[in-house]
């Protein structure tokens, strides 16, 4: 069966825009606490397979078999199998689970991953995630240790829960890794 090993994500150009967010951070936030978007997506992104925005994946896959990209969606631009030193341009068969390699590589397998249109509960989720650790921030503020310390020092369960406890998980649901 192949087996992906190694996983190189780079990052995106930009996050998507979440509208809903824009609209409702300018009319909620304190002024003194400040978190980045691109933070949060990064956060949701750790949590799900799908991506919305595209940027360029390699894969490094072992063994004979079915195998399918675990980031979605996928197109595959390259694909190389380790033989006699180097690498060499293979065709990637199509299989009922994605692809079928046929001999035990390694390959290295490059794709474009991302696009579609934002769902709605993805934006949602992105402002709960947001509006909640926006929350832990604010409530640390004013105490003199948390100038000193980072924000997962502040609070680890509450920062390192942030998608379970802001609500955010149940709404990526259908988004999650396998």
């Amino acid at each position: 069966m192949a087996e992906t090993v190694k996983q190189t994500e780079a990052m995106p150009a930009e996050y998507p825009t979440v509208t809903a967010y824009a609209h409702r951070a300018a009319e909620l936030l304190p002024d003194d606490v400040e978190i980045d978007g691109s933070i949060v997506w990064q956060r949701i992104e750790a949590y799900v397979a799908h991506r919305w925005t595209e940027r360029e994946v390699v894969w490094i896959v072992e063994g004979e078999g079915e195998w399918t990209p675990p980031l979605t969606p996928a197109t595959v631009t390259a694909s190389q199998v380790w033989e006699n030193g180097a690498w060499s341009t293979v065709t990637l068969t199509a299989g009922p689970y994605g692809y079928t390699l046929p001999g035990d590589g390694p390959y290295r397998i490059t794709a474009t991953v991302g696009g579609g249109d934002l769902p709605e509960a993805v934006e949602e989720a992105f402002w709960r995630l947001h509006e909640y650790s926006v929350g832990i921030a604010g409530s640390f503020r004013n105490e003199a240790s948390y100038r000193t310390m980072s924000d997962t020092e502040v609070a680890p369960n509450w920062t390192a829960r942030a998608i379970q406890l802001s609500g955010a998980a149940d709404l990526l649901r259908p988004y999650r890794r396998a």
